[in-house]
């Protein structure tokens, strides 16, 4: 489907799409970001030394744990790293798929059950959906970042 190629770089290819994810749009790393910054500003190293319920252990970690989270932007699988790191992207792409929707194996697919946890159906919903419909069309609709899991 031609029209979809607009809409491509921003889903992934186990069906979910980049721009509604939190990591993808970049929201919490630039408050992490910009929490730290202001942090050195207010020297809170060293207010954390007189805090009585703060230790310095504490605010070391909170601090690191920021650092981790300014480093959790993503570029989706399609245009940074992450695909190097995902057994979905790596079998979808040795497969020359666009995604799992075009793979006749993924209702079943074990390499999809690790999106469970946290989006409960909503890949394998979106992926049938983009099956069906299309990218764009899928897009339009609003696709699903959570849904329960079925009822086995």
């Amino acid at each position: 489907m031609a029209e979809d190629a607009k809409n491509l770089p921003a889903t992934a290819y186990c069906g979910l799409y980049c721009e509604d994810c939190c990591f993808g749009q970049g929201k919490i790393a630039d408050l992490a970001r910009d929490l730290r910054k202001e942090l050195r500003a207010a020297r809170f190293d060293k207010v954390a030394e007189v805090i009585p319920f703060m230790s310095s252990e504490d605010y070391a970690s909170a601090y690191a744990a920021m650092g981790v989270l300014v480093k959790m932007r993503c570029k989706g699988c399609r245009g940074g790293s992450r695909s190097k790191m995902c057994k979905v992207a790596q079998c979808t792409i040795k497969k020359g798929y666009a995604g799992c929707w075009e793979c006749a194996e993924f209702e079943e697919c074990t390499k999809l059950e690790f999106l469970e946890t946290l989006h409960g159906e909503a890949h394998k919903q979106n992926l049938r959906k983009i099956k069906r419909s299309g990218i764009d069309e899928w897009v339009a609709s609003g696709p699903k970042w959570h849904a329960p899991p079925k009822k086995k």
